[in-house]
């Protein structure tokens, strides 16, 4: 039965869909959740078909500072006086015959988990939707000079030997969880296999990261098997990367400190995905060390 907080416009023709999940909110750090899903929803074309009523899902306001309150106040654009716009969050599916894929781009729910889940599961459940990708993003010790690594956990144990061939780190974490979690944990009951994929992204960059959205939307295009030009986020990439080459430049110190974390990177790589070359090369009489 579908939630009466699912409204549903079209019946797209669906034969074997995916769906794929982009959430603004905690892991959305350099707009990688946000941002791949948008361009995902650009590339293929896809259409908007169905949405998540937001009310009764969200704070618009919490006790504290201006700092921790104006995290959950709707953005306001006042010009001359005047109330241009106030934003209210929204939770929209959108669809892909050619690719058969569902993907939806919203906002991590404040409140009612339960409730938000059931109309996440209850569209899978409408259109036959047996496999959930999430994609989002964490900062991390990672240089902007290199691919983000992703971190995978996943509902079934069956599903790791499958992702760990995209070279994936599955993730070790005992924390605070996200809507994200409660999801993938609750997949199976639905009959459902989710698998969440985490990029880890610089710290010390700041705002949208396009490497990143270029990144990771490149993999998990792969994943997904679409057919996509990405030429265009490529060179958005390229020239992210040299302005903040640039930059860091200037910055004698934090250039010395990325070349520490471009040593640490280049290590775990060789030592946990290249590790029958390292043990090739050791026979060989060759030190890698």
């Amino acid at each position: 039965m579908l939630s009466d907080k699912l409204s549903i416009t079209q019946k797209p023709k669906l034969h074997n869909p995916r769906m794929l999940l982009g959430l603004s909110g905690w892991m959305d750090g350099g707009e990688v959740s946000t941002g791949t899903a948008e361009c995902l929803i650009e590339k293929i074309g896809a259409q908007r078909f169905a949405e998540i009523d937001p009310k009764g899902f969200y704070l618009c306001s919490f006790p504290g500072s201006m700092e921790i309150t104006a995290l959950f106040r709707p953005h306001t654009k006042i010009t001359d006086g005047l109330v241009e716009s106030i934003e209210t969050p929204v939770n929209s599916f959108f669809y892909s015959e050619s690719g058969d894929l569902i993907l939806f781009k919203g906002k991590e729910p404040n409140l009612n988990w339960e409730e938000f889940a059931e109309c996440v599961f209850s569209l899978c459940e409408e259109f036959g939707v047996k496999m959930i990708y999430f994609i989002g993003s964490v900062a991390g010790l990672v240089p902007h000079t290199r691919e983000p690594r992703l971190l995978c956990s996943v509902s079934h144990p069956e599903l790791k030997e499958t992702f760990q061939h995209y070279g994936v780190k599955f993730a070790n974490y005992e924390g605070p969880a996200s809507i994200i979690t409660y999801l993938t944990a609750n997949a199976h009951k639905r009959g459902i296999s989710m698998v969440s994929l985490v990029a880890t992204i610089p710290a010390y960059v700041q705002g949208s990261n396009p490497k990143c959205i270029e990144a990771v939307t490149r993999r998990l295009a792969g994943m997904l098997e679409l057919d996509i030009e990405l030429g265009d986020l490529t060179a958005s990439s390229d020239e992210f990367e040299k302005k903040l080459g640039d930059a860091v430049q200037e910055q004698p110190e934090l250039e010395s400190n990325i070349h520490k974390l471009e040593e640490d990177y280049d290590s775990e790589i060789f030592d946990n995905e290249m590790g029958d070359l390292r043990e090739w090369l050791e026979q060989q009489g060759i030190r890698v060390d």
